[in-house]
């Protein structure tokens, strides 16, 4: 589909403009310039035409501060991949020389540009568009995204330029990989290294990405959508509403995946953040693969090695069938296990457990397990169990009284389904049904 970059200077709207056009909360919005510095990607369907639309961060061309460095080099990206380019400006300010940078840079581009002078709230302010084109492009529009005004008139003004369709390609499997943990563990790193590019905004500053980035490559022959997030905090660490919105994505990212890579910092592993992170992977029926970064930084490897895996399996038991990869962004090593890994896992979330087995199971269950009473003479029974469905292999079981079925006696039960078949990396779902009028 054609690409159509959101460029401009901070604090114009941009990312306002973007959550509009594509009919939810998307970006990050907030009044701090440069709370959007990676790109940000979006689908937009209008009158039949599909279309990618990027946010980016504020350009800005004379300022030699770290952050506005990594933006400039995520902007110009963002260009080079675009099919055309909306212009956003602070219509009620006008131009500025921050807006003449931007100019200048988008003529160099040689790219179709369309012009958003927003913050036009009314009809009364509508003679400050003219006003735009002292920036040299034709094509100018005055817009209000917070008031929604004239935003259906810019997307017919941008599907009037997107280049000519071409023929939809077949559509190809892939598996969605998210790439969270708590801020400055690596997790753009490894995304850069996974990617081979410098996808992500990489900076040794806590907290540079805060929206997610998708990126889709090919690992021998197979298409991994990899998802880099914002590092989660804990809400009482959380800053105003950038910090509540990186949450969300972060979430979002997680409920968007198959498999998560729960990315620690191998120096301080088993963070009460990185216990709930882990948690909500799993409750989300997620895969999950357990990478412990900055393994360089440790001397005697193989002993550090031993003390945290132990470490890990005590203080995070819930996720004890979890694989381990012990790896280096800096340096790349271990980051060739990071597909291979995945893939399994991916096969494993969609086992299935036959009903033979299955049987077997309860028969076991029965003859060898002590199963929950009340105390009072009521006895826990097991009918039959079945396999619902994969991703996550979820199991049904029947029982005369589901409220026995203590957390013990279920998490005896997922070891012993377990142990049927590989299931390293996948979560298990078990349900208790009641039979009919018990």
């Amino acid at each position: 589909m054609p690409v159509v970059s959101i460029i401009g200077r901070p604090n114009v709207g941009k990312s306002s403009l973007f959550n509009r056009l594509i009919g939810r909360r998307e970006a990050i919005v907030d009044d701090m310039p440069g709370v959007t510095r990676d790109r940000l990607y979006g689908e937009v369907e209008w009158k039949d035409r599909k279309f990618y639309l990027v946010d980016t961060g504020g350009f800005v061309e004379k300022d030699d501060d770290t952050f506005f460095k990594g933006i400039r080099q995520q902007v110009r990206a963002a260009l080079a991949e675009s099919d055309l380019v909306v212009f956003v400006i602070d219509g009620r300010e006008g131009p500025t020389w921050m807006d003449e940078d931007v100019a200048d840079m988008l003529r160099k581009s040689g790219k179709p540009v369309l012009v958003a002078a927003n913050k036009i709230d009314d009809g009364l302010h509508e003679d400050r568009v003219f006003d735009a084109y002292s920036l040299g492009f034709e094509e100018v529009i005055g817009v209000s995204a917070e008031h929604k005004r004239n935003t259906y008139d810019l997307l017919d003004m941008i599907v009037e330029r997107l280049p000519p369709e071409e023929p939809e390609p077949e559509a190809v499997d892939e598996i969605r990989l998210a790439i969270v943990g708590r801020p400055n563990v690596g997790k753009s790193s490894i995304m850069n290294r996974i990617a081979g590019a410098e996808r992500a905004l990489v900076s040794d500053i806590p907290g540079t990405t805060r929206d997610t980035v998708d990126t889709v490559v090919d690992i021998d022959g197979v298409n991994f959508r990899l998802i880099d997030t914002a590092g989660l905090r804990r809400k009482s660490r959380m800053e105003g509403d950038i910090e509540y919105y990186s949450y969300v994505r972060t979430i979002q990212a997680i409920d968007r995946c198959d498999i998560a890579l729960l990315v620690m910092d191998a120096s301080e592993p088993c963070t009460d953040q990185d216990k709930k992170l882990a948690g909500e992977i799993i409750e989300r029926g997620k895969g999950i693969v357990l990478v412990l970064n900055k393994w360089d930084l440790l001397d005697r490897k193989n002993e550090q090695g031993d003390v945290l895996h132990k470490k890990i399996r005590d203080e995070m038991p819930f996720i004890s069938h979890a694989p381990f990869l012990f790896l280096s962004a800096l340096t790349g090593r271990g980051l060739g296990k990071i597909s291979e890994t995945v893939l399994k896992v991916a096969e494993n979330r969609k086992r299935r457990i036959g009903t033979n087995l299955l049987n077997r199971l309860i028969r076991d269950i029965l003859a060898f397990s002590r199963l929950p009473t009340d105390g009072r003479g009521r006895a826990f029974k097991i009918f039959y169990c079945t396999q619902t469905r994969v991703e996550p292999p979820t199991f049904v079981f029947f029982v005369n009284a589901p409220d026995l079925a203590e957390k013990s006696f279920q998490n005896h039960i997922e070891n012993e389904l377990r142990a049927l078949g590989e299931f390293e990396g996948s979560p298990i779902r078990i349900f208790w049904r009641g039979k009919k009028g018990n």
